[in-house]
């Protein structure tokens, strides 16, 4: 996988997603900045600066992903994966439905994922030694750069989604603390039910976590 290393951008994962649009990388691919001015988060939230912090994005073919993922639940795969290689530094880690890295009580991280045609981005940010945009940090002296090339190894491994979810819904008990955001409403996840597909059911609705 080809990695474009840069001291800034505004965004790595605007930054792949035009790069994707205009056929200017291969697949797959994957960016790394030391630092971003205008990140994506959750419900159109930035995700920025914070230099020494984790910036990247990986653009990946469905074909090189496992058959069984479900597409909306790419966020979910993408960010398990990355919290089981934070988990081997810090092991207070988890993953909140269906995004949200988490430290204990504290959110550190997250994904997010944007399909075009077949090819999944996957955008990813950790903070790693400075408590950013509101969120604490892990305060963790490692080189994002490591951390990426440890995410793609993980992925090559091509994990099933039958094997990453049959860990994650254990954890997933933890998120009924917690509340989460559909269609602009707050949903408190009590009883929330999660689905295989890695959806939930809230008040007899089903919400996805493709953002």
């Amino acid at each position: 996988m080809e990695i474009l290393s840069f001291d800034a951008l505004p965004s790595t994962q605007k930054y792949l997603i035009e790069a994707v649009r205009s056929h200017r990388v291969k697949i797959p691919s994957a960016v790394i900045a030391s630092s971003q001015s205008d990140g994506i988060g959750s419900r159109d939230n930035r995700w920025e600066n914070g230099s020494g912090n984790f910036f990247a994005s990986i653009a990946m073919h469905k074909n090189d992903l496992p058959t069984d993922l479900p597409a909306a639940s790419a966020s979910i795969y993408f960010g398990f994966l990355m919290k089981e290689i934070l988990r081997g530094f810090e092991k207070n880690i988890w993953l909140k439905w269906p995004n949200d890295i988490y430290m204990d009580d504290q959110k550190v991280g997250g994904v997010i994922t944007t399909k075009i045609n077949n090819i999944f981005i996957a955008g990813i940010g950790v903070n790693l030694k400075k408590n950013q945009n509101n969120y604490s940090a892990l305060n963790l002296d490692i080189d994002p750069l490591i951390l990426l090339n440890m995410l793609i190894e993980r992925l090559k491994k091509k994990p099933n989604w039958k094997q990453v979810f049959s860990q994650y819904k254990i954890e997933f008990e933890s998120s009924k603390s917690y509340f989460t955001h559909a269609d602009g409403k707050k949903l408190y996840m009590k009883d929330a039910v999660l689905h295989n597909d890695g959806s939930i059911e809230i008040d007899k609705k089903k919400v996805y976590s493709l953002r």
